[in-house]
């Protein structure tokens, strides 16, 4: 007959067993969130389901996703700006209130050649972006039309990472993270080949799991990262400004009471409050 401490011997391993292994799937549950930086993306795609990505990509949608210039594949001739949901579906899926229609940019005629400077008027000063026009086309096309909408303007940078990626992300109206325009566009200028992909001041547009869902979050990186796959579009690269981004990344995340005291921190809104008062785009040069 089995006495009363070996049946709480066996409880009692019980629940050690059931906390190590919560324990371990926390763990990994953490890892999986800090070596994926999500646009538009986790929370759209959780709350528009299946229908993110019902539109069938064209061959000429397929064209409009190259690899770095370092790759040598053929650039596209013209940008295509992909509707946020199929609007064929029925019922139509319901867009979000985070996402902020200002309309699309233009189709053709965007600049191919040469480099812009994103200039940010922030909350802790002015940092300035050299954009690569040249090898990232549509996403300079996308920016400078945003910005020209003020669509940036008064948002503020809501996620700092500070464990296994290291960045500041950007470019939400609604701070929510779900935020972003009504169309989305396909990746450019990655930095395959390349390890680490992603290195300290480079500037680059965050995306969800699946093609041609790069939109207007973007993150700046302030220390290089050995986890990042090149799967993100290279913007551009900090050339002022970096040291106030360090600082941001230096004062943590801000402490969230949602947050399961077991993952760690790390990963959540930054500590100092990084507002963008304008953002604005030159002319390609």
């Amino acid at each position: 007959m089995t006495s009363n401490r070996d049946r709480q011997r066996a409880a009692a391993r019980a629940r050690l067993e059931r906390e190590m292994a919560d324990r371990a799937e926390r763990s990994a549950s953490r890892r999986r969130r800090n070596t994926t930086i999500a646009a538009t993306a986790g929370g759209l795609v959780i709350l528009l389901g299946v229908a993110w990505l019902v539109i069938v990509l064209t061959k000429g949608d397929d064209k409009a996703a190259p690899s770095a210039s370092a790759s040598g594949s053929a650039a596209p001739t013209n940008c295509t700006w992909l509707p946020l949901v199929d609007p064929s579906a029925s019922p139509a899926p319901e867009i979000p209130k985070e996402v902020k229609d200002v309309g699309t940019p233009p189709t053709s005629g965007e600049p191919r050649t040469g480099s812009q400077t994103m200039t940010m008027d922030t909350s802790v000063g002015t940092i300035k972006i050299k954009v690569d026009t040249a090898n990232a086309p549509c996403a300079a096309a996308s920016f400078t039309y945003l910005a020209s909408k003020k669509f940036f303007d008064g948002s503020k940078c809501h996620r700092l990472v500070t464990q296994s990626i290291y960045v500041l992300q950007c470019g939400d109206p609604s701070g929510t993270s779900l935020g972003g325009p009504t169309y989305r566009y396909a990746e450019e200028n990655l930095p395959t080949g390349r390890r680490p992909a992603y290195t300290e001041g480079m500037v680059a547009i965050a995306k969800t799991q699946n093609p041609a869902s790069s939109g207007s979050q973007f993150f700046i990186v302030y220390k290089d990262i050995e986890s990042l796959d090149a799967n993100y579009t290279v913007l551009g690269r900090v050339t002022e400004g970096l040291d106030l981004v360090k600082k941001v990344a230096e004062a943590g995340t801000a402490p969230d009471p949602s947050a399961d005291p077991a993952a760690g921190g790390g990963d959540g809104a930054p500590k100092t409050e990084v507002k963008i008062n304008a953002l604005t785009m030159s002319a390609a040069s």
